[in-house]
């Protein structure tokens, strides 16, 4: 049975430096489902400059991952939410300078929960982004520990159409490709590891999936302005299979809007809230 090393709670990493091109840029915004007809996220020679998309930001982020102890079994941990905040936006190549740290880890019983915090800072020092985790790690919960707080529900107003709609294909490789900008998890490839966290084949990465969201609304709601965008938070429900069609629903309220994403099967994406600024 899974166990978890309560002694990495508040253990931060030594800064992480990364340094990245218009390449890595690239790679993630192919990763999450851009193509050609998107140029400022794919082309450094784009009219007006190469835009980053601001989840781009786990990018660096994942690579300050902290320590969570040891033989930890990858293939059953689940991505549960996910939240960004950006101070200012990316530049299209640079250098990050990071920190990583478990600030807690909570007994669901069925699992345990991984709150993973991750901070960003330009070469100069100026803070950059934040980034958090929170992971479920199947079987490793029944530790007497404690539970956590529990999440209010955030659900689009009742009887309201979404203003804007979008629907995209995901693509039969997107994983393999995704996997390029540094989630390395067996669990989206390797069919025996997804078997193992209880999948009969591999199934799209969380931040995929999360990427394909923030995507939809910097094209979709902020008309492609990406620097706009200032924070997006979401909570996994569902898994992801290449090959699915992602829908995403968007109800705007005053420089924010609720997001909903599901596939043929249901919802994906809940308790999602995207801030922005508004012109």
């Amino acid at each position: 049975m899974p166990s978890v090393d309560l002694s990495v709670i508040g253990k931060k990493t030594e800064p992480v430096v990364f340094e990245y091109t218009w390449r890595d840029v690239a790679l993630y915004a192919l990763g999450v489902g851009a193509s050609a007809d998107q140029l400022s996220f794919v082309y450094e020679g784009a009219p007006g400059g190469m835009k980053v998309l601001p989840s781009f930001c786990v990018v660096p982020a994942i690579r300050a991952f902290p320590y969570v102890g040891e033989n930890i079994e990858w293939s059953l941990m689940l991505h549960g939410e996910q939240t960004i905040r950006l101070s200012r936006p990316f530049p299209p190549q640079g250098k990050v300078v990071q920190v990583g740290e478990v600030t807690n880890i909570y007994d669901k019983g069925k699992g345990a929960v991984f709150h993973i915090h991750v901070s960003g800072h330009t070469d100069d020092g100026n803070h950059l982004y934040n980034a958090d985790w929170a992971i479920f790690y199947l079987g490793a919960g029944g530790f007497g520990g404690d539970p956590g707080p529990k999440t209010e529900p955030l659900d689009p107003p009742e009887g309201v159409e979404p203003d804007l709609t979008l629907s995209c294909r995901v693509a039969e490789n997107q994983a393999v490709l995704y996997r390029l900008s540094g989630d390395l998890n067996p669990l989206h490839l390797d069919p025996e590891a997804a078997m193992r966290g209880g999948f009969d084949r591999p199934i799209l990465h969380g931040l995929c999936t999360y990427g394909f969201a923030v995507r939809a609304v910097v094209n979709g709601v902020l008309g492609g302005d990406a620097d706009r965008l200032r924070s997006f938070t979401g909570r996994f429900s569902d898994v992801v299979y290449p090959g699915d069609t992602l829908t995403v629903r968007c109800w705007l309220d005053r420089g924010r809007c609720m997001v909903k994403v599901s596939t043929e099967r249901g919802v994906v994406l809940k308790n999602a809230v995207c801030e922005f600024i508004v012109i």
